[in-house]
């Protein structure tokens, strides 16, 4: 059997996403240590279930952090190509999403955990973050940039410098002011960074239209 946290996200089972949730639960609630018992406890499961399932603490680790990148809700494509208006608008919607996830109380106490253990010998979750987080992001905004560049809406050489151009104009500085604690940050705020890191995306990589 596939592990939990090597397949894919559409595929977990809904009392598997309840495990996820309640791990979630207790990092939001300061649990320490996040332990496989506690977990456990707090799902209502066994533990020999979370080993089934996530194989060990940093495989539930990082299956709860690709569940909680996976809330930001992907793209859905028409079929064919695509226009300049509707890439625009679906880079907004997504980053709107994004950055609604991100500034929500679940993603903050996660992230603040991931940096108070980052480089710790015996739970790194910070690296776990690092390499899950930004690339089930990448995955689920993948298939509009395949869209908008076979349509020929946009214009680069890699895909994966693209997306961490896209990571940087929609998160800016948002994270670290959320992480520090930043209670100004409000809907407003979120909805003109998405618009503004839409934009400023397509001015880099938006092929030039007629009478450009």
């Amino acid at each position: 059997m596939i592990p939990v946290e090597d397949g894919p996200v559409e595929g977990w089972s809904d009392r598997q996403r309840d495990v996820l949730e309640a791990t979630l639960d207790l990092i939001v609630k300061g649990q320490r240590p996040l332990s496989m018992i506690a977990v456990a406890r707090s799902a209502s499961c066994s533990k020999e279930t979370l080993y089934r399932w996530f194989g060990d603490r940093d495989g539930l680790l990082t299956a709860t952090v690709r569940w909680q990148a996976a809330k930001v809700r992907g793209i859905e494509l028409p079929n064919g190509p695509i226009d300049r208006a509707f890439l625009e608008d679906a880079l907004t919607r997504f980053a709107k999403d994004w950055l609604r996830v991100l500034s929500g109380p679940t993603s903050v106490a996660l992230n603040r955990l991931a940096i108070a253990e980052a480089g710790s010998e015996t739970l790194d979750l910070g690296a776990i973050v690092l390499r899950n987080g930004p690339a089930e992001m990448a995955r689920r905004i993948a298939p509009l940039f395949v869209a908008a560049r076979a349509s020929g809406l946009v214009r680069y050489s890699d895909d994966g410098n693209a997306f961490s151009t896209f990571f940087g104009l929609v998160v800016g500085d948002l994270q670290i002011r959320l992480l520090l604690g930043d209670d100004s940050i409000g809907d407003i705020d979120l909805d003109r960074a998405a618009e503004q890191a839409a934009g400023r995306f397509m001015i880099l990589y938006g092929s030039p239209t007629r009478g450009d």
